[in-house]
């Protein structure tokens, strides 16, 4: 007989299994050999049972089905077997309950707390105990659903009313009872206080709740809720003590604490958890740390104080390695391994951070490995539940920056102390020192004396050490060097040990005179000489290096006392910003048109522009000339008359450089509608300037517009980045422009010198400290329907200075009742009276000059809001001007541009004056000339109003900064233009034999940043539908040289005769420097742009603004140079053979015969 699973046989009639099964089916058949099957029944089944398997104990054992006939069998060792496989006598009754487990063992006084009881013998059938479990005394409630059979038994507690302790215990019929080992006790949990009491709208918050016997009951059935919602219990319970964190809440108010025992629920009394608005980020700095680590970032936003676990989270990733085209982007394949100092996978680091007020957190950047470039950098502010990204509100993003190095202060023998001579300053040399930290965060020791850390450059710390030697950090008993103090360095997480320091006790000039007496001694006299003259110049040296080394100390010092009112006048300037910002939502930045743009660039300092004329030529005339235009036109597609054409002019002495200028505009004008013909032009133009020039001193080439090819790369600049300047550069450069307008007028501005109290221009710096105050008027506007709104009817608040002159507080009213309005449609100033209205009658029309005007001698005062004791709060009103207004003459005008009055514009030779008097005001004079005296007054300078410079600076620092990244970033693609052009300067330099990269580089800053950027920062009104005035122009003058000294290789050493606006910028430029190599390393890198690339840009260009621009006036006015010079370059054009045999001397006879009636050979 054989079974399909395995059985075991233990005589000829018995058969069992092994399977843990009560029930067993199994096929039976008979089989001879291994595969002859005997008999021939099909499907003879045979059900086995095993009375054991699931009746455990007694109980269950006799609640088995009857069919298996199983009895509890007794014995030493009792079991449930089958009736007629017991050999023991059989039990009719069931052993007493046995309780093996209680749980839980606390429960709450009012009851209801669902307990488990597990044993055996705990009844046949739910009606045994449906009514006899007691717990401590208090009968709990069985559940029939969930009850099994002798082995579990689930019951709600009933009431106690008050705390008591007891054993369970079951009955079952018969009267067997058990009862358990274990005590159950009904507590009554008491809530007493939470910590916090409040914490953000977005939950996060971990609220630590504090009682006694907190734990009763099943801890899963126990929840904690905040008002409606739940606060999710994250560790592990105790009877004195529950943690959870809050969840988001919609609305922000306060709620009571809710502790839920199942359906039972404690409330705490008296205190109460308040959601408060989120917290919110504003800004952050610094965005760069070094690798190690350990940056302080101040953190500043509001509603900060409610977060209670802040943290700085850094997710480092592999960038994607591309290679950034013009315009476009091209994959490379990725390799493959993962090099040294690679990043092959995503990596974070975290570290806390400190609450310090609700308006600041201070964060210390995690260290991260030291890795290559290729990273992506992620910084994040993990505020509990809400997360902000560094680089949401902070325009440069958030990078890491190599670790610094510092070299030991005597690099000969570390071992040997440094000698230190008591009142100078110690230099320690280094790389990469200010990538990432400034000066004040750097903490410089030696032994437990501070070294005053004073500059801070690339490659140089400079600090000032006590006076007297400090003690070693350990004061252990050391002798020799061991005793001298160390000098250490912290920069963030890095540390530097520099070696010890001993102070040098004897007199400076002992070893120099000694030296001299000796070698004077010992040598002759020509050596003598020569050491004399070798100690001066050494002497002189470090005079100079000494003096630079003060000029950056007292700059540092200069800039750290002004820091303080640098941020409040920037809070001021960004509420102003954000004010403008949201101006402009709805108008715009106010750019120019396209052809106003080109214009303004082509013909700077006109009047109006040539092209607004029309053609100066007699009507019955103008069709013939037109035609004559027409072929002139056709004549300049001839590449080769058009560069006989500029060379010839270019030799002739008469030919300015104003005229040189004047012509390329014209050309760019007459061939604007061929723009890849006049690249052309320009390409082979430019290459006979670098012959020129190699033969020369190429360094100088393009560095002056002395060439008609200059002016022309000049306006092919201005062409090619128009829609660059619009989409990307206009919106910082406004936004400078109107902060620096901004801060000018917040403060005096001399109408008459046009010299301003705030300005980063030394030159117009107003010096006399006047006495201000600020008012506030309510201007209405009455000049009719202007633009202006329904705000000019109602009325707008316009601050003003009472020392103000009525034309520049007619002009700042302007400002605000049409602040989004171009300047073009703004009315003119001058056609407006002011009128000042107290009362219903009181009327008083405000002028510059009446006869209230005060008049001393010869000097006439222009009358001020302080003239006519305009009070605070006053209200004014801009009213048609009834006389008629004549413009003045003889002052030269530029558009856009506003100058100062004239000294002698009044009539009679009535010198006018306004803040100071021109004779009484204090210039700088020129050190170069004077008396000593003079040039000591000079240097003195800086001392008194360099505060106030630096004030200026420190407020716009945000805005230069932004214009700068936006210039020379290349996170966006290059324009095509630059890209094209940097390639053709590397395709010259390498046809040339040109290798120093020095060259190459000034090159490109000469055609690039000097050629265009500078003339754009220079001249906002440019770009921008504004009015400029002389002292904004001033500060831009400054910024500019700035972004031009960045551009330049050479180091600016400073020195006590510099110039002040350079020492304003000082620690800045090194910045800039390293910006501008980057953005031309980066250039230089990307995928070439090709000719065919470069000529679909420029076909594009022409074929959207050619139109408007006038061609036909730019060539008749360019015909001019040719009637000038006539014979020239028909003499020019004769001499070539192949001009000749192009017959371009005789087109040019017949385009004069048209235009101007010339009699010719013809």
């Amino acid at each position: 007989m054989k079974m399909t699973l395995p059985l075991s046989s233990s005589h000829a009639n018995c058969i069992s299994y092994s399977a843990p099964q009560l029930e067993f089916s199994v096929d039976i058949f008979i089989q001879r050999k291994r595969h002859l099957r005997v008999d021939s029944i099909k499907d003879l089944n045979v059900t086995l049972y095993n009375c054991s398997v699931g009746h455990l104990d007694c109980s269950r054992c006799q609640t088995a089905d009857a069919k298996y006939s199983c009895v509890w069998c007794g014995g030493e060792q009792p079991s449930c077997l089958f009736q007629d496989s017991c050999k023991e006598e059989v039990a009719d009754t069931c052993p007493a309950p046995l309780i093996h487990a209680v749980y839980p063992l606390t429960g709450l006084v009012e009851g209801g707390t669902r307990i488990t009881i597990t044993g055996s013998n705990l009844g046949q059938k739910h009606q045994d105990i449906a009514e006899t479990v007691t717990v401590a005394g208090i009968p709990c409630e069985v559940d029939a659903l969930v009850y099994e059979i002798s082995s579990s038994i689930v019951c709600t507690t009933g009431r106690s009313g008050t705390e008591r302790s007891g054993h369970v215990v079951v009955e079952v019929p018969g009267g067997g009872q058990g009862i358990s080992a274990h005590v159950f006790t009904y507590q009554n949990p008491e809530l007493k206080f939470i910590s916090p009491v409040r914490g953000p709208k977005a939950g996060g918050t971990s609220l630590t709740l504090t009682g006694s016997k907190l734990l009763t009951g099943n801890p899963s059935r126990i929840s904690i809720w905040v008002g409606h919602f739940p606060c999710y219990i994250h560790s592990e319970m105790q009877e004195h003590e529950l943690m959870c964190q809050t969840s988001a809440s919609n609305v922000s108010t306060e709620f009571s604490i809710t502790v839920k025992y199942g359906d039972q629920e404690r409330k705490l009394e008296h205190s109460f958890f308040k959601y408060t608005l989120d917290p919110n980020i504003t800004y952050a700095e610094p965005a760069k740390s070094f690798q190690s680590g350990g940056r302080e970032i101040r953190v500043r936003g509001h509603n900060l104080d409610v977060v209670q676990w802040p943290k700085v989270r850094v997710t480092i990733s592999p960038l994607e390695r591309r290679r950034r085209g013009v315009g476009r982007w091209r994959r490379i394949i990725p390799e493959t391994g993962c090099l040294e100092n690679a990043l092959c996978s995503v990596q974070q680091f975290e570290e806390p951070c400190q609450v310090n007020s609700s308006n600041l957190i201070v964060c210390k950047t995690p260290a991260i490995k030291p890795l290559s470039h290729s990273i992506q950098v992620k910084l994040e502010f993990v505020l509990d539940n809400l997360s902000f990204d560094f680089n949401a509100f902070h325009p440069s993003g958030f990078s890491y920056e190599v670790d610094p190095f510092l070299k030991p202060l005597n690099t000969d023998d570390i071992t040997k102390p440094y000698r230190h001579k008591p009142g100078s300053i110690i230099s320690v040399e280094g790389e990469n020192l200010d990538l990432a930290i400034s000066k004040d965060e750097v903490k410089a020791m030696i032994g437990v004396g501070v070294c005053s850390v004073k500059t801070l450059t690339k490659n140089h710390l400079y600090c000032e050490p006590p006076t007297e030697q400090p003690a070693p950090q350990h004061r252990a008993k050391r002798e020799g060097t061991d005793s001298l103090p160390e000098f250490t360095v912290q920069m963030g997480n890095k540390n530097f040990w520099l070696g010890r320091v001993q102070y040098d006790t004897e007199s400076q000039l002992t070893f120099p005179l000694e030296a001299q007496i000796g070698l004077g001694v010992g040598t002759s006299f020509v050596a003598l000489i020569v050491l004399i003259i070798v100690f001066i110049y050494r002497r002189k040296s470090k005079q100079a290096l000494r003096d630079y080394k003060k000029v950056q100390i007292q700059l540092e010092n200069l800039e750290t006392s002004v820091r303080d009112r640098c941020k409040k006048e920037f809070t001021d300037l960004m509420t102003e910003m954000m004010d403008l910002t949201s101006d402009l939502v709805g108008t715009g930045i106010p750019f120019l048109d396209y052809k106003s743009y080109a214009e303004r660039i082509f013909f700077p300092g006109h009047r109006e522009s040539p092209l607004q004329r029309d053609l100066d030529v007699p009507e019955s005339r103008r069709q013939t000339v037109e035609q004559g235009l027409v072929q002139l036109s056709n004549l300049l597609n001839s590449k080769l008359f058009l560069t006989k054409f500029i060379h010839t002019l270019e030799i002739q002495r008469t030919f300015s450089p104003r005229d040189r200028a004047y012509v390329a505009s014209l050309l760019t004008v007459a061939l604007h509608g061929k723009l890849e013909y006049f690249t052309d032009i320009l390409k082979t133009l430019l290459n006979d300037l670098v012959e020129q020039y190699v033969a020369k001193n190429p360094k100088l080439m393009l560095r002056r517009t002395e060439t008609v090819v200059e002016k022309l790369l000049t306006n092919w600049m201005s062409i090619c980045l128009y829609a660059f300047v619009r989409d990307s550069v206009g919106e910082p450069l406004y936004m400078l422009f109107r902060g620096i307008k901004h801060q000018v007028d917040k403060g005096p501005v001399d109408w008459v010198t046009g010299k301003a109290k705030y300005t980063l221009n030394d030159n117009r710096l107003l010096r006399e400290d006047l006495e201000y105050r600020t008012l506030t008027l309510t201007a209405l506007s009455q000049a009719g329907n202007t633009g202006g709104g329904t705000e000019g009817s109602q009325g707008v608040l316009v601050k003003g200075l009472d020392c103000d002159t009525i034309t520049q507080v007619k002009e700042k009213i302007l400002d605000q009742l049409y602040k989004g309005t171009p300047y073009c449609h703004r009315p003119d100033p001058d056609t407006l009276d002011l009128e000042w209205r107290s009362g219903l009658a009181g009327h008083l029309i405000l002028s510059d000059e009446d006869v209230t005007s005060i008049i001393q001698g010869s000097w006439k005062r222009l009358n001020t809001l302080q003239h006519y004791k305009v009070p605070d709060g006053a209200t004014v009103a801009l009213v048609p001007r009834m006389t008629k207004h004549l413009p003045r003459e003889n002052q030269d005008y530029i558009p856009g541009e506003k100058t100062p009055m004239l000294e002698d514009a009044d009539e009679g030779g009535m010198k006018l004056w306004h803040l100071v008097k021109s004779t009484e005001e204090p210039e700088l004079p020129k050190h170069r000339r004077g008396s000593l005296r003079e040039r000591e007054r000079a240097k003195a300078i800086p001392e008194i109003y360099l505060t106030r410079l630096l004030s200026m600076k420190g407020t716009l620092q945000k805005f230069v900064d932004d214009l700068f990244q936006v210039i020379l970033s290349t996170n966006r693609p290059v324009p095509l233009a630059v890209k094209y052009f940097f390639d053709l300067l590397d395709e010259q330099a390498l046809n040339h034999g040109i290798t120093d990269p020095e060259t190459i580089h000034i090159w490109k800053t000469n055609s690039l940043p000097l050629r265009f950027w500078i003339n754009i920062i220079k001249n906002p009104q440019f770009v921008f539908d504004v009015q400029t005035s002389d002292n904004v122009d001033a500060v831009l003058l400054v910024i500019a040289q700035t972004f031009m000294d960045s551009c330049t290789l050479a180091d600016h050493k400073l020195g006590r005769d510099s110039p002040i606006n350079k020492l304003l910028y000082a620690r800045d430029i090194p910045r800039y420097k390293q910006m501008v190599e980057r953005y031309y390393a980066d250039i230089r890198q990307t995928i070439s742009a090709s000719d065919q690339e470069m000529n679909s840009a420029l076909a594009e260009l022409s074929r959207n603004y050619s139109g408007e621009l006038n061609s036909l006036v730019a060539l008749h006015e360019l015909y001019k140079y040719i009637n000038k010079y006539y014979d020239q370059i028909i003499t020019a054009l004769e001499e070539d053979p192949i001009a000749q045999k192009m017959q371009l001397g005789y087109r040019l006879q017949q385009i004069a015969a048209a235009v101007e009636n010339k009699v010719t050979d013809l």
